[in-house]
């Protein structure tokens, strides 16, 4: 297939940044960040070269949950503006050439819904079967409880109706019962309302639990859940053609795909998976100075459907998951990155971002964002990241990492005026706080990690074949070493990546030809299908090769 075939698949090659809005940029100087204070920062989106902005929640909320307690699907908390102001911003983004998405959180409302009110108000409410319910919990229900700091239980009693509701997540977070045509045709009509106010599409939330439908007594009864995901990317495409749905499936690579749909054709499901699989395995990989672990994950990684893709992150606005590693693994990354319990989050992660984790050594923070930009898929960015922000231990949980962005030096970070008493979240102290690291100072040093990363989009940009080509890796001769090459049938990227603080090259066979360098300036040559390619402690290298 030509790149020029597939111009439309604007997602395969984008550069995705997510924020929190009330922790980007407060217009208005109360306190807390605003739709006002993000249109007023779309231009440094523009120049970090970034193309799709995910939103994390924004609607009305209790936030206790920090957003994904949801009381009104149909508007913006007033905390963060107005319908008339998203709007506004998102035009805004447009003129800029960025495409904005947000989460769809499906599987859940707050208890201070109306719906849910009504629910539990009688047991004859038209809401009742919008939401799970059982005299008493089912004993083959679902297993796992998601937060066991928080909850000891899948179900709550409410007295009000003598039964128990369903909760895969906080109690005051009921589940809605997906298996009700009327919830799903209400979950349609939302997404129809934001997409017509301008957005490309959704994030959506914890996928497998809300297709998950063991709680229901009539379970049996129910046809296939992932029919809802057909049913959702459908009405999508009559919507918008070009719309996505990212999907956050925390499962192995094998039961993942089921969440893409036809594997033989086009993708009827999500349009992108985020590599959590690949993702644990990098943190293995640089725990042991051995690119071993990501190399057998990527091996392992199935291609998804034709017109589908993965997504690759460092971390994600959560805790950063570890689940899927043996737990002797997981003791190993806890060992080299989090070996305090205050760094770690129920027994399977981390609530620290990754220049802490590396000791703050630039060489090894920089050779893993270019792993992120040149492995293949859809390279996704947490605010912050790109200016190497630290999390703020002293911050409950996930928060840690969800604090104000650092635009300038003081108290203030240049995320508001006002006091910072009154900001959502405390901004991180110390050597990672805004005195040392923040936009300003990092924007015209051209060795900044700001500098660095707008490198790498550059880099990616010029290497179409990371998004489109095929993927292989290259055998080195050192478990140290990282190389993989990505083609198509007009140019190919050979990318080396160094796991060692030792200075290493990596001789490699390739067909004769010029290996140019994208990163910085040089030329290698390709003879007798052989070339050495000298690499520096942590280093990367990216070539496009030519024959």
């Amino acid at each position: 297939m030509r790149l020029t075939d597939t111009a439309d698949l604007w997602w395969k090659n984008a550069v995705i940044y997510c924020l929190d809005v009330e922790t980007f940029q407060d217009g208005n100087g109360d306190g807390c960040g605003d739709f006002v204070g993000l249109t007023q920062r779309i231009d440094y989106f523009a120049r970090l070269g970034v193309t799709c902005l995910w939103l994390m929640p924004f609607l009305p909320t209790p936030d206790r949950d920090d957003g994904y307690d949801i009381t009104d699907f149909y508007s913006v908390d007033p905390r963060l503006g107005t319908l008339g102001e998203f709007a506004e911003f998102v035009r805004t983004a447009r003129d800029r050439g960025l495409r904005v998405i947000a989460d769809l959180v499906v599987n859940h409302t707050s208890a201070e819904h109306p719906w849910f009110r009504s629910a539990r108000s009688s047991r004859e409410s038209p809401y009742r079967d919008w939401y799970v319910w059982r005299d008493e919990p089912p004993r083959d229900g679902p297993k796992g409880v998601v937060f066991p700091d928080k909850e000891d239980s899948l179900w709550e009693y409410d007295e009000n109706t003598d039964q128990y509701y369903l909760h895969r997540f906080y109690k005051h977070q009921p589940d809605l019962n997906v298996a009700n045509p009327a919830v799903r045709d209400e979950m349609a009509r939302v997404m129809g309302f934001w997409l017509q106010l301008g957005l490309s599409g959704f994030r959506v939330d914890a996928v497998p639990f809300f297709l998950e439908t063991a709680g229901n007594a009539d379970a049996h009864q129910l046809p296939d859940p992932h029919d809802y995901l057909v049913d959702l990317r459908a009405f999508l495409a009559r919507r918008q053609g070009e719309a996505v749905l990212l999907g956050e499936v925390n499962l192995p690579y094998k039961d993942t795909m089921a969440f893409y749909g036809d594997p033989e054709g086009v993708g009827d499901e999500l349009t992108m998976c985020f590599d959590f699989v690949g993702m644990q395995r990098m943190y293995l990989a640089l725990a042991r100075g051995s690119s071993a672990p990501l190399a057998e994950a990527l091996r392992e990684r199935p291609e998804p459907p034709r017109d589908a893709q993965w997504a690759t992150f460092v971390r994600n606005h959560d805790e950063l998951t570890l689940d899927k590693l043996t737990d002797d693994e997981r003791e190993e990354v806890f060992a080299a990155f989090g070996p305090s319990e205050d760094m770690q989050l129920y027994g399977r992660g981390l609530r620290r971002r990754l220049p802490p984790m590396l000791g703050g050594d630039m060489r090894r923070v920089k050779m893993v964002y270019s792993l992120l930009f040149s492995l293949p898929g859809t390279p996704v960015l947490f605010y912050g990241e790109e200016i190497g922000m630290g999390e703020n231990l002293a911050v409950e949980g996930r928060a840690a990492v969800r604090t104000p962005m650092q635009w300038e030096p003081g108290p203030g970070a240049g995320f508001s005026t006002a006091d910072p008493e009154r900001f959502p979240a405390p901004v991180t102290t110390g050597e990672f706080g805004p005195d040392e690291v923040n936009v300003r100072a990092q924007r015209r040093d051209p060795d900044s990690l700001l500098s660095w990363i707008k490198r790498l989009v550059e880099g990616y940009r010029e290497c179409p074949e990371l998004a489109w080509g095929e993927f292989e890796i290259i055998d080195a001769g050192d478990d140290a070493l990282f190389v993989h090459r990505c083609a198509t049938p007009d140019r190919a990227a050979v990318i080396v990546h160094n796991f060692s603080d030792r200075p290493l090259e990596a001789e490699l066979e390739l067909p004769d030809g010029t290996l140019d360098d994208v990163l910085v300036d040089g030329t290698l040559s390709v003879r007798g299908g052989r070339v050495t390619v000298p690499i520096e402690p942590f280093g990367c290298r990216w070539f496009r090769h030519s024959r």
